[in-house]
């Protein structure tokens, strides 16, 4: 049996949690302590970009990283992570000299094989040590991860490495890859395993891999703490402690435990990564997971539909995200065409003459209740609520583009609900109306569902509107709704989507008079 040796990739595989924005100071102490912890492998950071930031674990050449790993321990191999989408130019690196970079791990798809083989037979001449990493591993076919396998064994490089890009491969596949690659490597090759934990397979692949007790060693990626771009990655801690039960080793949890609490549980706690339903579904659906991370931050989809418009992305899309594509089929399936004529012109005829007012669930609602309650008494206003039961207010009407929102209202109203077509599991409902006729062009608020309701009631010939509890949004994460079931933290962006939702507010001014009786963010 070979060799296991564990390979810390926090800094740079985390990274895409903050950015990489780790700070200096954290930098430099999370080498120091992970040298202390017998890890044999230490990914300091990306090699990438064009501008060094000490405070970044992201490096334009490999002499940046030097100040950053200073003092080397001789116990541990430091090594920089290079992405064949976006290699840095061959002319900026230097050859070996001992007091930066060992090695460089460089990953690629498969269409880009050829340019990373060029690349690394370079990197090979200038002293360091390569490792190889196949992105996607599951993608490839047997046969041509057999051919990718022995073309590289052409320049044997110091490892190879099966990479879990989606999250995706269970345990079974997982082998069946593990013994191609090994059956069909180079003697004295490592054979690496880098997961991601959508589906919670990392640990037990991991595991299964080290049990498979092969005749070369092995390379297993870890991240303390389990930090990583949405699921995580396998925990270097917990697998660390597997190794010290079952394989002899003697890796110190200890400081590991440090980095955790001094460096990374501030993080965590503004940028949550672990396993979660959104992640889950994009590895079913065998989708990068950035499209689960922004669907997510819509905050508009029951896990049904969730579900439905992953299936509807094409394969090629699929595996190559992009915020562009993302929109784009968010937007297809929100626009599920529906002829609404018939509803604006009922609308028009209920609503013509008769004072009209709209109820947002903002927090003013609340401490201007009593306010609001006389205003409606007084002008016997037809009364909208967007988005929310408002029970206190008994509304004529309750307005939803959101179903995630919607199936906390249905069936515990009396009012007539008006629902966008997207909302296709809608059980509840007087009336639908088109989404893309009343959806903003700009994405970040594509389905706000108060300057929705406005542009209905601008199409159904409404020339005024009083609206009430439409605060906008505040920097300060303190609840700023009607109550805390409808509560959503948009605290980080406050002010963008605040000038959004305001330029399209006194665009629908210009054509329907609007007037806030409570306090709020928007001017007209």
């Amino acid at each position: 049996m070979g060799n296991v040796y564990l390979l810390d990739c926090t800094l740079r595989d985390g990274g895409y949690i903050n950015d990489w924005k780790f700070g200096e100071e954290t930098i430099k102490g999370f080498g120091k302590k992970l040298a202390k912890t017998g890890v044999e492998i230490y990914e300091a950071g990306f090699l990438k970009g064009q501008v060094y930031d000490p405070d970044r674990s992201v490096f334009p050449d490999i002499q940046s990283a030097a100040p950053m790993i200073y003092p080397k321990s001789d116990k541990m191999k430091y090594v920089l992570m290079l992405d064949m989408s976006d290699p840095v130019p061959l002319d900026r690196l230097v050859p070996c000299d001992g007091t930066s970079a060992d090695g460089i791990r460089v990953i690629f798809k498969k269409d880009r094989i050829d340019q990373a083989y060029e690349y690394c037979s370079r990197i090979q001449e200038l002293g360091y040590f390569v490792s190889v990493n196949f992105v996607g591993t599951d993608q490839y076919s047997d046969n041509e991860l057999i051919e990718g396998i022995q073309k590289f064994n052409a320049l044997h490089p110091f490892a190879m490495s099966v990479v879990d890009t989606f999250g995706i491969i269970k345990k079974k596949h997982f082998l069946h890859i593990a013994c191609i690659a090994h059956n069909n490597m180079a003697e004295g090759i490592a054979l690496g395993y880098h997961a991601h934990n959508n589906m919670q397979q990392a640990f037990g692949n991991a595991e299964a891999l080290v049990e498979m007790n092969l005749n070369r060693d092995i390379i297993i990626d870890a991240c303390v703490f389990g930090m990583g771009r949405g699921a995580g990655n396998l925990n270097l801690e917990l697998f660390a402690g597997y190794m010290n039960e079952n394989c002899g080793t003697h890796y110190n949890i200890e400081p590991m435990l440090e980095i955790m609490d001094e460096y990374l549980n501030e993080i965590y706690k503004t940028k949550f990564w672990g396993y979660s339903l959104p992640l889950y579904l994009s590895a079913s659906a065998r989708c990068h997971p950035n499209y689960a991370i922004y669907l997510a931050e819509k905050n508009t989809l029951t896990v049904k539909s969730f579900n439905e418009l992953l299936q509807e992305i094409s394969p090629g899309d699929k595996v190559s995200f992009s915020r562009e594509k993302a929109e784009y089929y968010y937007r297809k399936y929100q626009e599920n065409y529906y002829d609404d004529k018939a509803v604006l012109e009922l609308l028009s005829l209920k609503l013509s003459g008769r004072r009209i007012i709209v109820l947002a669930p903002g927090k003013s609602l609340s401490e201007y209740r009593e306010l609001v309650t006389a205003y409606i008494k007084e002008k016997h206003c037809i009364t909208f609520a967007a988005n929310f039961l408002a029970n206190e207010f008994e509304p004529d009407y309750i307005f939803s583009s959101n179903m995630r929102r919607f199936v906390r209202i249905q069936g515990r109203t009396e009012a007539k609900c008006i629902i966008t077509s997207n909302m296709k599991e809608a059980q509840q409902k007087d009336y639908t109306v088109n989404f893309s006729s009343y959806a903003s062009k700009n994405p970040d608020i594509i389905d706000n569902s108060g300057l929705m309701l406005l542009k209905l009631l601008a199409a159904a010939g409404v020339k005024e509107v009083t609206i009430a509890g439409m605060d906008g949004y505040t920097a300060s994460s303190n609840t700023v709704y009607y109550n805390d079931e409808l509560d959503y933290d948009f605290s980080k962006e406050a002010e963008y989507r605040n000038s959004l939702i305001m330029k399209e507010l006194q665009e629908i001014n210009r054509h329907m008079k609007l007037e806030f009786i409570t306090p709020t963010e928007y001017r007209l």
